[in-house]
């Protein structure tokens, strides 16, 4: 891969660049350098000039600073891009900010270790090693068409609204909350690809953004009506036969952690049909789940091509049929509210 690095910080340039180059698995030769750029300006200009297979992008620079950065490239040039700062602890705001944008993820900026070899770089390795691997799919979309929902009886558990995010996912997730009222009555389950340390921070960030309370889900909540349950851990969040939730590391060989179609397939096979809705993301995570889902009767909506920070998973639902309805955020928001599953 060709991997663009921003950040205004001599050391940390000089540690990334190691990273980027150290040998791949095996022993084989690592990644290449495209280019460096001190502030978020010049990482713009030269995402426009000449653009990397993946930007580590720092979040406090001058001129400006990473969450505007990835803002401006991904309507620009969009590309993929992964927050690495030193400071995540202090910048939640910002880290958010750059996720809605549309970075993928977000880690620690390694450190130098003994003899000079960077000594924190195992995180940063297995993001990228996971970034190589997603495809993004290329036939067209099939068209959406105007919702008539109908209400699905779901005996004494709550009803269900699962959400699957991955690039840009945060504003999406939102843009759908914001839309459901205040005692609205089905559960939200939600699933954002994002590392494990960053997930309560999330749930703070989309707090405030709608009428819903928002946690991290626990092993053995049963999702209530009104609630948004978010998944907090690197292991993938299921729902039990008996509408418990609970985490497995299974299955281990994914670029998505936590994964969507995990989640997707273990209700198609325990629960009552809801609604399930695939957003903004990089690869195709989600979309045979989502197929599933249309197949046991769920009601299922992918995001639209315009409104996506990438259209891959919902162009991939697309094409397999698995979205009834292609709509933006607002709009998919807007129609569960109108129709709620009960």
């Amino acid at each position: 891969m060709r991997i663009a690095i921003a950040n205004d910080l001599p050391l940390a340039v000089e540690a990334l660049r190691r990273v980027v180059l150290s040998p791949g698995p095996g022993g084989g030769p690592g990644h290449e350098v495209a280019w460096v750029a001190r502030d978020g300006a010049e990482a713009v200009r030269m995402a426009a000039a000449d653009r990397p297979d993946l930007i580590l992008m720092d979040l406090v620079m001058p001129v400006l600073d990473g969450a505007a950065a990835t803002r401006r490239i991904m309507a620009a040039t969009p590309c993929p891009i992964l927050v690495v700062t030193a400071t995540v602890s202090g910048n939640y705001g910002l880290v958010y900010d750059a996720l809605a944008a549309g970075a993928v993820d977000a880690v620690a900026t390694p450190t130098f270790g003994p003899e000079g070899a960077p000594g924190t770089a195992h995180p940063l390795l297995a993001k990228i090693a996971q970034l190589a691997r997603r495809v993004r799919p290329t036939a067209a979309p099939t068209p959406g068409e105007t919702p008539a929902l109908r209400p699905v009886p779901h005996g004494t558990h709550a009803a269900l609204v699962l959400v699957g995010a991955s690039t840009g996912g945060p504003q999406a997730i939102a843009d759908v909350l914001h839309q459901l009222p205040a005692g609205f009555g089905a559960a939200v389950v939600v699933v954002q690809h994002i590392a494990a340390e960053f997930a309560g921070g999330l749930a703070d960030w989309l707090r405030p953004k709608g009428h819903l309370p928002v946690r991290l889900a626990r092993v053995g909540d049963v999702p209530t009506a009104g609630e948004v349950l978010l998944a907090g851990r690197d292991d993938h969040l299921v729902l039990e036969r008996d509408g418990t939730l609970n985490y497995t590391a299974h299955p281990r060989d994914t670029p998505f952690r936590p994964n969507i179609d995990v989640l997707f397939e273990s209700a198609a096979a325990a629960s009552r049909p809801g609604v399930a809705v695939l957003l903004t993301g990089m690869g195709r995570d989600g979309a045979d789940g989502l197929l599933k889902l249309r197949r046991a009767a769920w009601t299922t909506f992918a995001q639209s091509e315009a409104t996506c920070a990438v259209y891959g998973m919902p162009e991939a639902a697309a094409r397999l049929g698995a979205a009834r309805y292609v709509l933006s955020p607002a709009e998919i928001g807007q129609q569960i509210a109108a129709h709620p599953p009960v």
